[in-house]
């Protein structure tokens, strides 16, 4: 699930290894393809966040709808994934970004999908090299086989509200999860019912991942023996839950599934119930 900065260097030159770029910013979409059209990993193909990895916008979809499956195997069929390819994507905020390409390429059956542990800050840390030149690919076959239990929708999350044995996660910061400040959607606050796990959490000073074993731990806390099959992430727009939910995989607790809506979802039906403050 994590490639470090050394064994990718060492499969650049490996036709089946197909790298991502997947850095984004999320009140200026324009910083994603500025950065990469600056300096990215050698061989690398960048991934638009608000394109390739979303699809498009209702008004009431949330702001990161997932595009079909077969669109998004077509954006990675162009880049030249195919069905036997190993998948690494990377950004440069502990695989915020990254670990949405990863939940939709395992969301719509490829096997062998990672993370660059660390991103490109660690990649030039280690003062390996970057470039400018954008790599020609060559296309490739992928038919997507999407699993459709891993994604929840809104009405399905509004319909297990009272059920104990599920867990509603929110990746969001604790200040927004409580409602104290919004600053991306036009209402605070959060899914009654749900706990919060900070994505950042996840994550050491260098922006690699903590041992598996210290977030087993926190995560199992959270959980209180409920089976990891009954959480659902969700976030601000379904960007950020990917994040918890690549780490509680690594962790060694497979199976929940995205609210791809999220709150952002959420709020655009003002009959969905709202809460503010801590969890209960």
């Amino acid at each position: 699930m994590l490639v470090s900065p050394a064994q990718l260097s060492d499969h650049l030159a490996d036709p089946n290894w197909v790298i991502f770029d997947c850095r984004h910013d999320l009140m200026d979409h324009t910083k994603g393809a500025l950065f990469y059209q600056t300096g990215h990993l050698p061989g690398a193909y960048f991934a638009p966040v608000e394109t390739a990895l979303s699809g498009p916008k209702t008004g009431t979809n949330g702001r990161h709808p997932l595009p079909t499956p077969e669109a998004f195997a077509a954006f990675l069929a162009a880049h030249g994934v195919a069905a036997a390819s190993t998948v690494v994507a990377y950004d440069d905020c502990g695989g915020l970004f990254a670990a949405r390409l990863w939940w939709m390429a395992r969301w719509i059956g490829l096997k062998s999908v990672a993370l660059l542990d660390g991103g490109i800050p660690r990649w030039t840390a280690e003062s390996r090299s970057i470039t400018a030149t954008v790599k020609i690919p060559q296309p490739a076959v992928l038919s997507p086989q999407a699993n459709p239990d891993w994604v929840w929708n809104a009405k399905t999350v509004l319909g297990h509200l009272s059920d104990p044995t599920c867990v509603i996660l929110d990746a969001r910061a604790a200040d927004r999860f409580r409602g104290d400040v919004e600053p991306i959607d036009p209402v605070a606050g959060h899914i009654p019912g749900a706990l919060n796990r900070f994505y950042k959490n996840n994550l050491q000073a260098d922006l690699t991942f903590r041992p598996a074993d210290d977030l087993k731990k926190e995560f199992s806390a959270l959980l209180n023996h409920r089976s990891p099959t009954n959480v659902v992430h969700q976030c601000g727009s379904g960007i950020t839950a990917c994040a918890n939910i690549f780490a509680m995989e690594y962790a060694g607790l497979p199976g929940s599934k995205l609210y791809t809506g999220s709150w952002s979802e959420w709020i655009a039906d003002p009959t969905r119930p709202i809460a503010r403050g801590a969890a209960s």
